[in-house]
């Protein structure tokens, strides 16, 4: 079905929509925005200093939610890596799809290279609905959805690729089991551990470089053709194996993976800086997330935090589905705040889409609603549904107390959390200081409360 080219906006802020339009008119700027998608890989809900990691150790990121919008109730769609991308470039649910097990048509995280399943063709993704409105489109790292050539990003609207089909498993022996490739669009231009080097032992790889400078290219090759852009930045050097360039290795407190958060907010802090330097900031939509919580197999050492929630990706519970989201989006997002809209991963399809002016496919059924309300005027929205069937509150649900052998306690914040602990985020609608100090210090307002979520994991042990 054709596209439509206008923007559906509820009655009560479509003014506001367009004065943002008029204002870019006015700067000069590219239309329409710029939309620049950071997807994480595997971090966890409590793994940035603005969610009160202690170490604070992500100073770029924290910087953009202060000078953006903190999302401490997003979530993904899924708890592994496949169906949770799937789900945020197609805007639906896993189970529509066919992201969700291992059958004839579908396939899940777990995706080695026997394994043919990929995105269904009939799947419209977000690349491909964005070119409709003029945008040049780029990947860069995991696609993760599918490896054979009918499955490749370029098959499916994107314009350019460096990455890689899966995540960096291996090394294998390069005969029975060869290592992944990495591509250059069409052209596989090496592969992981040979070409690409990995040294499982010490962490280092210059991988996450790699990745930024082609962001960084990408984005000035854009802005000199003055034709807007949406780069898709899915690095995956928080997932186990872990690694880090060689000036980041050592550099944390939280170990190696410390080191390749490091690395990667250093990378997010540079892109930012760019797209300032070059008059972008304001016609660019950004926005940070990951597509599952933090792995508990790999932990501690090789991996992140969910921070007070309980347990962490392969489950639904709020550790593996909860997501870190911090949207920026200068003078047109106000700095400072903290929405409590419950968001999820699927949004982003449905968001960008308005952002673009485009109407989403209504041929199928889109799982995911704009964020324009709530990033351009504050306001919350009640949804239907998210993850699963029955969540309709606008604040994420309660877990009851209970004690899960299964499931390990997730956290790497150690003594800073148990029963009693008080979140570090401020009451709904409280706005966040300057970046120059700990914004949740600073609030004169009652903590938005978590003690029902920690006590719930009180009494496990590591």
């Amino acid at each position: 079905m054709a596209m439509e080219a206008a923007v559906v906006v509820p009655r009560g802020w479509r003014l506001l929509l367009l004065v943002s339009a008029a204002g870019l008119v006015a700067l000069g700027a590219p239309q329409p925005p710029n939309i620049l998608l950071l997807l994480m890989d595997d971090m966890g809900w409590g793994d940035l200093g603005v969610y009160g990691e202690p170490s604070r150790e992500t100073p770029n990121l924290d910087r953009m939610a202060a000078e953006g919008m903190l999302f401490p109730n997003f979530y993904s769609a899924n708890p592994l890596c496949s169906p949770s991308r799937a789900a945020l470039l197609s805007g639906r649910l896993p189970i529509r799809n066919g992201f969700y097990t291992t059958n004839a048509h579908a396939r899940n995280a777990y995706t080695p290279q026997e394994i043919v399943g990929g995105i269904p063709d009939s799947e419209r993704l977000l690349p491909s609905l964005l070119k409709e409105a003029g945008y040049a489109t780029k990947i860069v790292g995991k696609w993760h959805l599918g490896h054979r050539p009918q499955f490749h990003p370029l098959k499916h609207g994107f314009d350019e690729w460096f990455g890689s089909p899966n995540c960096h498993f291996g090394p294998y022996d390069n005969k029975a089991k060869p290592n992944i490739p990495v591509y250059k669009d069409w052209e596989m231009v090496g592969r992981f551990y040979e070409e690409f080097p990995i040294n499982v032992k010490t962490g280092e790889s210059n991988l996450t470089q790699i990745y930024l400078q082609e962001a960084l290219d990408f984005i000035k090759r854009q802005q000199a053709a003055r034709r807007p852009f949406f780069l898709y930045w899915a690095v995956d050097a928080t997932h186990a194996p872990v690694y880090a360039s060689r000036p980041f290795l050592g550099s944390s407190q939280r170990g190696r993976y410390g080191d390749a958060v490091r690395e990667i907010d250093d990378s997010v802090g540079k892109m930012l800086s760019l797209l300032q330097v070059l008059g972008l900031a304001e016609s660019t939509f950004v926005f940070f997330t990951s597509d599952n919580g933090a792995a508990l197999v790999s932990a501690p050492s090789q991996g992140g935090s969910n921070g007070p929630f309980l347990c962490g990706k392969q489950t639904t519970f709020e550790g593996g589905m909860r997501e870190p989201a911090i949207a920026w989006w200068p003078r047109h997002i106000p700095p400072g705040q903290v929405s409590h809209q419950l968001g999820s991963i699927m949004d982003l399809f449905t968001t960008s889409l308005a952002l673009a002016g485009l109407k989403p496919p209504r041929d199928r059924v889109i799982d995911g609603f704009s964020l324009l309300p709530a990033l351009l005027q504050g306001q919350l929205t009640d949804r239907a549904s998210t993850s699963a069937p029955g969540r309709t509150s606008q604040e994420s649900p309660r877990i009851p107390r209970r004690n899960t052998q299964s499931c390990l306690w997730s956290s790497t914040w150690g003594a800073t959390l148990g029963r009693g602990f008080r979140s570090a985020l401020p009451a709904q609608s409280t706005r966040m200081p300057s970046a120059g100090s700990p914004w949740w210090s600073s609030s004169t307002r009652t903590p938005w409360s978590l003690d029902s979520l920690s006590s719930t994991c009180a009494t496990r042990q590591s």
